[in-house]
């Protein structure tokens, strides 16, 4: 018999069941092209010239080329009025082709990140963070039009709330003990939401939590969403736990051509040796996040060509 010291979870990849969904995607995409000579059509803002910021909209308008939906590429200069921006929003809103507007985060700090997400039109808001979208995932028996990616990436909601990366692995939320660690808008609330519709009883994590790891350690499913390089340990998770890991931390490694690589919020190395489950960091949770931004353009182009 093996012993414990022998035990490798399995690792859930992202990268394979991303590729599967855009598969699906790209298929429904032909069709709304074959049969009503229309296809989704995403239009990507990004403000200024961060590096990370450029680098995650290229992925996400090569993505867009991959499956068929036609990319809207708007470049505006770091120095533009928040009115200039709005107004292009507006510009998105009105135009019959596009289906999924996303404004590329963080924006430069003259501008107002709220005010320009609310603008927005609730029917292309592809990213799911409108307030009426957020708002209707927090109420019971209520369908938001668009659920956030990342949450989305981790949960899908498809009539009983399966989880995507979850469900496609044979792991059940009903009735399992979820803890969520952090709470931000983007993903430790909406994953929160996410998992109570899945019928998941949950608890949330965060900086002002006195002893974390005795709440984690009783976790049958650990969402780590805190942003806090390998925080999470091994010795933290309970044995044979479904560990979700959304962090991108950058750490020094002088062994790479960068100078540095990309880590996760829980010690990968210590965790597989107890978790049942894991993503690993990158190719987990990030490639599902691209993948559900292309599901919500092509939902939005289904709702609009449909009828």
């Amino acid at each position: 018999m093996a012993s414990p010291s022998d035990h490798k979870a399995t690792i859930i990849d992202g990268k394979a069941v991303a590729q599967t969904i855009r598969s699906e995607i790209a298929s429904d995409v032909r069709h709304l092209s074959e049969k009503y000579g229309k296809v989704p059509g995403l239009a990507v803002i990004i403000v200024g010239n961060r590096k990370d910021s450029q680098s995650y909209v290229s992925m996400k308008r090569k993505a867009c080329a991959e499956v068929g939906i036609k990319s809207f590429d708007i470049d505006l200069p770091q120095q533009v009025s928040e009115p200039e921006l709005i107004s292009k929003v507006h510009e998105l809103n009105a135009h019959p082709d596009v289906h999924g507007i996303l404004v590329q985060l963080p924006l430069p700090k003259h501008i107002n990140e709220e005010k320009v997400l609310s603008e927005i039109s609730l029917e292309k808001d592809v990213d799911g963070f409108h307030p009426l979208n957020i708002g209707k995932l927090a109420m019971k028996g209520r369908e938001p039009l668009f659920l956030p990616c990342t949450p989305k990436a981790i949960n899908l909601s498809c009539g009983q709330g399966c989880l995507e990366l979850l469900s496609r692995s044979g792991i059940s939320t009903k009735g399992k003990k979820a803890v969520v660690v952090g709470r931000s808008n983007i993903v430790g609330l909406p994953v929160s939401l996410l998992l109570l519709k899945a019928d998941a009883t949950v608890t949330i994590v965060h900086s002002h939590t006195d002893n974390p790891e005795s709440i984690i350690r009783e976790a049958d499913i650990v969402i780590a969403a805190a942003g806090q390089a390998m925080m999470i340990k091994g010795s933290w998770i309970k044995p044979g736990a479904a560990v979700i890991d959304v962090g991108t931390n950058a750490i020094d490694d002088p062994s790479k051509k960068s100078g540095y690589r990309l880590v996760g919020d829980v010690d990968f190395q210590e965790a597989c040796k107890v978790a049942g489950w894991i993503t690993p960091v990158p190719g987990g949770v990030g490639p599902m996040t691209v993948a559900m931004l292309l599901k919500n353009t092509l939902d939005g182009a289904k709702r609009v060509i449909h009828h």
